[in-house]
């Protein structure tokens, strides 16, 4: 896969830890992983200038992290299937 790494402002999109996508934006490369900042999917989140931000540190791509949740790729990539956890 011919990767393109991402340059701060980049318009990517974040999985949470239960796989729903949000739009983010991204501030630093640490190599690997990423950090984001994006608008707080919690409605309930609220101050005088609006929605409150988030910011998430070290994100790894989708290709690199396998699970359903907590990564990030470009608008149009798939996202990673889920995969119920396994029992011990």
């Amino acid at each position: 896969m011919d990767f393109k790494q991402p340059v701060p402002g980049d318009v990517l999109v974040w999985h949470d830890p239960k796989g729903v996508p949000h739009n983010a934006l991204r501030t630093v490369n640490w190599g690997t992983c990423i950090n984001l900042v994006l608008v707080s999917g919690d409605e309930n989140k609220k101050d005088q200038y609006g929605r409150q931000i988030e910011h998430q540190t070290s994100i790894s791509h989708v290709s690199q992290n396998k699970t359903h949740g907590f990564n990030w790729r470009w608008p149009g990539e798939k996202q990673n299937p889920y995969t119920p956890p396994i029992s011990a």
